[in-house]
C-alpha cells in the first residue's frame, strides 16, 4: 500500500525529538496549564496515524490543551484537546502502533469515552476506477487485506488469477470462516451517510502535480477533479502495487461483506484501530456506533496504461497527492465534527435523524 509520503521520515523525527511526556500537568497550546484530566468528556475523538495528518486537525481547530497518556506512542504522547470537547490522537503508523496507542487511549482514566464519537482520519491509496488523488471516502465497511492465505504468484494454479485466497478456504473465490474475528467490520452506515451528507459538496484541495499524475489515466474517475465519496477501506501492513493485486482488493471487499462493500481505498491501520475500539465497548468505554472512517487519496494503487507497477510503487510521491490528502482530511471532515459539537445536544443520543 502507499499511504506516507517520503517527508514523514521528517515529522517522525521532529515529533520524537520534541514530545516530551508530562504526567504532572497538562500544557496548553494558549500558554494554560491546568491539573490532570481525569473522565474528560470528549465529544469528538480525531484518530490519526502519523504527524502530517494530525497537522492538518492541529493548525485549525485550536487553541489546544496537551493531555499525556501513558502507553501511547513515545513519538505522540499527548492527546490534543481543544474547548468544543474535540481531541486529537495520534497512533503512529502501522497495526501494531494504532492498536496498542488506541487501547492506551480507551482504557486511560483521562477521558470519558462513552458518548464520544471517534474519526479516523488518514490518507491512503486509491482505486483510479472509483475515485481520484485528493478524493475522500467516507466508508460503510474496514476489510483487512492481510489475512489471506497467499500462493507464490509464479505457482498458481492453472485458472486462478491471484495467489491470495481466504484462510481455510480452496480457492480465491470462498469466503473465509471469519475465525479471526477481525477480518471485516461494518460501521454505522447512518453515521457514515450523515458524515456524507453533510462533506458532498465541500471544495477539495487540489494541485498541478495532481492533475498532471490524473490526466494519464484514460478513464474517470481517475482523470477528474477529487470529490468526496462514500466506499471501502482494504487495510494491511503491506504496501502494495499493481493492476491484479488491484483487482484482488476489489474482488476480497466483495467477498467479505456478501457483495455489499465497495473497495477504494488501501491503507494499513484501520481494521486493527476498530479491533482496539471494540474491545474497549466490550465493557461499555466506548460506543461502536459512533466510529467513522474518512481516507483521503495520496497516490494510485495501480499504474495508468504504460506504466509499470514498480514505477508506481517506487515513485509515489511524484503524484502530487499527498498535499491535497492531508489537507482535504479536514475540508471533508471538518463539516461533520462541527456539526456534533454545534448540534451536541441532537447528537448525544445518537446519530440525530434530519
Amino acid at each position: 500500500m502507499m499511504t506516507r509520503s517520503l517527508i514523514s521520515a521528517a515529522f517522525l523525527s521532529l515529533a520524537a525529538c520534541s514530545a516530551v511526556p508530562s504526567l504532572a500537568q497538562d500544557r496548553g497550546s494558549d500558554g494554560l496549564t491546568e491539573s490532570n484530566a481525569q473522565n474528560r468528556p470528549v465529544k469528538v475523538m480525531i484518530i490519526t496515524m502519523f504527524g502530517p495528518e494530525g497537522q492538518a486537525w492541529l493548525d485549525r481547530i485550536g487553541p489546544w490543551k496537551t493531555v499525556s497518556v501513558p502507553g501511547l506512542s513515545p513519538d505522540y504522547p499527548d492527546v490534543h484537546c481543544n474547548r468544543q470537547d474535540v481531541c486529537v490522537v495520534t497512533t503512529g503508523m502501522g497495526y501494531a502502533n494504532a492498536s496498542a496507542s488506541i487501547m492506551a487511549l480507551t482504557f486511560s482514566s483521562r477521558f470519558d469515552l462513552r458518548h464520544t464519537y471517534f474519526l479516523i482520519s488518514g490518507i491512503a491509496g486509491v482505486d483510479p476506477g472509483r475515485a481520484t488523488v485528493g478524493s475522500a471516502a467516507w466508508a460503510k465497511y474496514l476489510v483487512d487485506f492481510g489475512i489471506q492465505w497467499e500462493l507464490d504468484a509464479r505457482e498458481i494454479p492453472a485458472g486462478w488469477n491471484t495467489g491470495y485466497l481466504g484462510i481455510n478456504t480452496k480457492s480465491p473465490t470462498d469466503k473465509p470462516p471469519l475465525d479471526y474475528r477481525n477480518e471485516v467490520f461494518q460501521l454505522n452506515p447512518k453515521l457514515a451517510d450523515a458524515a456524507f451528507a453533510l462533506s458532498r459538496n465541500v471544495v477539495l484541495a487540489d494541485s498541478p502535480q495532481a492533475q498532471v499524475a490524473r490526466s494519464k489515466f484514460s478513464y474517470a474517475p481517475a482523470n477528474q477533479p477529487p470529490a468526496v465519496v462514500q466506499c471501502d477501506i482494504a487495510s494491511g501492513n503491506t504496501w502494495w502495487s499493481g493492476t491484479l493485486l488491484g483487482e484482488r482488493a476489489r474482488q476480497w471487499t466483495k467477498i467479505l461483506t456478501d457483495n455489499k462493500g465497495v473497495y477504494c481505498m488501501t491503507a494499513q491501520e484501520d481494521n486493527a484501530t476498530f479491533e482496539a475500539l471494540k474491545r474497549a465497548s466490550s465493557i461499555k468505554r466506548v460506543d461502536l456506533s459512533r466510529v467513522a472512517a474518512l481516507r483521503t487519496g495520496s497516490d494510485f494503487d495501480r499504474p495508468y496504461q504504460g506504466q509499470t507497477s514498480a514505477d508506481n510503487l517506487l515513485n509515489y510521491a511524484d503524484q502530487g497527492g499527498f498535499v491535497p490528502a492531508t489537507e482535504n482530511l479536514y475540508r471533508a471532515g471538518n463539516p461533520l465534527v462541527q456539526d456534533i459539537v454545534t448540534h451536541w445536544g441532537e447528537w448525544r443520543d445518537g446519530v440525530p435523524r434530519r
